[in-house]
């Protein structure tokens, strides 16, 4: 009989901090949710000055706030207690790609062009690269090592505006490109792939010098599951606690707001929490 990984517990969370010029309405999505690889302990969601502020979950079941941002200096901050497994991401080396006609309804949508991710512009490229790559979980993860090796990782690559397209052009991005340019080469070969992001601890890697910053990855539908794979690192990962889960980028948006906002800061932690 299997038994249960023993947990983890992680602290994760961030602040933003804004200029607010005028009166704006805003959504912030920061705050994860039960799931089976991820339980929440406690958390708390606090804004400053004080504010008003619903809860909903938006289309892909994402959580989401809906707040009125008053002019002046206004803060968030997300802290939270997580338990998961202390197990990386799972795998299936024979878990196989699905034909269209037999994937259910809802995940036909990830399939598609979307955004960001322009899978019918990079179709020549997949099929050229990975049409002859025998299917099923090696040749997505043949995608996979193919864009870690292709795109140089670097703040202040991209832009807002920034496609799997033109990562692919430009052979540099952030961890959303890599994200978005294999979710493009997985929906041109037919192959469901949805983009993620969220929380992700240095557990059991080598040190990084680097900020914290929120991580996204992708997931793939293959035989009867979604499947995580991570083309930014390359490496089955522990801890990753999901915030949000959409086409692309555009669907999990840590922040939106409708009219000017400056953002004059962002802090992310996610760390183990040893007791």
């Amino acid at each position: 009989m299997a038994t249960a990984s023993p947990a983890a517990r992680l602290r994760v969370g961030c602040e933003f901090s804004f200029d607010v010029p005028a009166a704006v309405a805003g959504v912030f999505q920061v705050e994860p949710g039960d799931e089976p690889r991820q339980h929440v302990v406690e958390q708390s969601l606090s804004f400053d000055p004080a504010a008003e502020h619903t809860a909903y979950r938006d289309t892909f079941g994402n959580r989401c706030s809906r707040l009125a941002l008053r002019p002046g200096p206004f803060s968030l901050r997300y802290d939270a207690l997580f338990d998961v497994p202390r197990a990386a991401d799972d795998i299936d080396l024979d878990a196989p790609e699905v034909p269209v006609e037999d994937m259910p309804d809802d995940v036909l949508l990830y399939l598609m062009p979307s955004r960001f991710c322009l899978s019918d512009v990079l179709w020549d490229a997949a099929v050229e690269q990975f049409g002859a790559v025998a299917p099923g979980w090696r040749r997505v993860q043949t995608i996979v090592e193919s864009v870690n090796g292709h795109l140089a990782f670097g703040y202040g690559t991209s832009s807002p505006t920034y496609t799997a397209a033109d990562a692919f052009a430009a052979g540099k991005g952030v961890c959303r490109d890599f994200a978005h340019l294999a979710i493009s080469f997985c929906r041109a070969l037919n192959i469901p792939a949805r983009y993620v992001f969220g929380y992700l601890p240095d557990i059991d890697v080598p040190p990084d010098d680097a900020l914290m910053d929120f991580a996204a990855w992708m997931e793939v539908w293959l035989g009867d599951r979604w499947w995580t794979f991570d083309p930014r690192n390359n490496a089955h990962r522990i801890g990753r606690v999901v915030i949000g889960r959409g086409r692309d980028a555009v669907d999990v948006a840590m922040v939106t707001t409708y009219g000017a906002a400056t953002l004059k800061g962002m802090t992310v932690w996610a760390d183990e929490v040893h007791t």
